[in-house]
Parts: C-alpha cells; sequence; structure tokens
C-alpha cells in the first residue's frame, strides 16, 4: 500500500500523504474507500499513529479525504478536491514550466512530456 523510505528527505507523514493521495489519484483508492484506522495504518508502518493523524489531516484540508465522526476516514469523490488545490498545483506547474524554460528546455519537449505523462 504505502511504502517509508528512511533515506528520503521529506518527513514520514509526507511521504504517508503523498503515498495515499497517489493511491487516490491513481484509482487504487477509489472515492468512498475506507482508508485503515490510525491506529492500524501506524502500526502497519511501524511509526507513531500521531504521524498518521498529521498525514490525514492534511489530506482532509487539501480535500482528498473526508472524515466521518465514529465511522473513521474516506477517499472522496474526485470533485470535492477543492479549487485551492487546483489553483496551489497551477502555481506550481506554472514556476516548474518557467524554471524548466529557463534551463534550457523548449516549449515542445514540454508538450512532449505532457503527452507522454497522460498517454
Amino acid at each position: 500500500m504505502i511504502s517509508l523510505n528512511s533515506r528520503d528527505a521529506r518527513p514520514i507523514y509526507e511521504q504517508v500523504k503523498d503515498g495515499l493521495r497517489h493511491l487516490m489519484i491513481t484509482g487504487g483508492l477509489q472515492a468512498g474507500d475506507q482508508l485503515p484506522s490510525v491506529r492500524t495504518l501506524a502500526a502497519t508502518l511501524a511509526i507513531n499513529p500521531n504521524t498518521i493523524q498529521r498525514a490525514y489531516d492534511a489530506l482532509e484540508k487539501e480535500g482528498y479525504l473526508q472524515s466521518v465522526a465514529g465511522k473513521g476516514s474516506f477517499a472522496a469523490p474526485q470533485d470535492a478536491v477543492t479549487q485551492n488545490r487546483r489553483t496551489a498545483l497551477l502555481k506550481q506547474f506554472d514556476d516548474t514550466t518557467a524554471e524548466l524554460l529557463f534551463l534550457g528546455l523548449t516549449r515542445q519537449e514540454l508538450s512532449t512530456r505532457i503527452q507522454e505523462v497522460h498517454a
């Protein structure tokens, strides 16, 4: 499900958050699927439950996850991802694109790359 890398410079909660987000985006977790409880996932990954809770909180804030009191956390429908998240990702995309152009990539190379990602 999620793999953690001790050599990764990112904090553990970010690795968990990115792993869960990746599962949701790629269809490994469908909208409405229940995520493991904080304690269960913490035990599975052998990390502190507070780390899992922090990842779940961040995903909920981004709109990828919905928590239901007494029932748990569920993958949110795709349309539930907030406009703020889209705006933040587009800003990041724009900044990255500008830097890649500065570093010598051509517009055609960037266009080809985008097409390859969605092929």
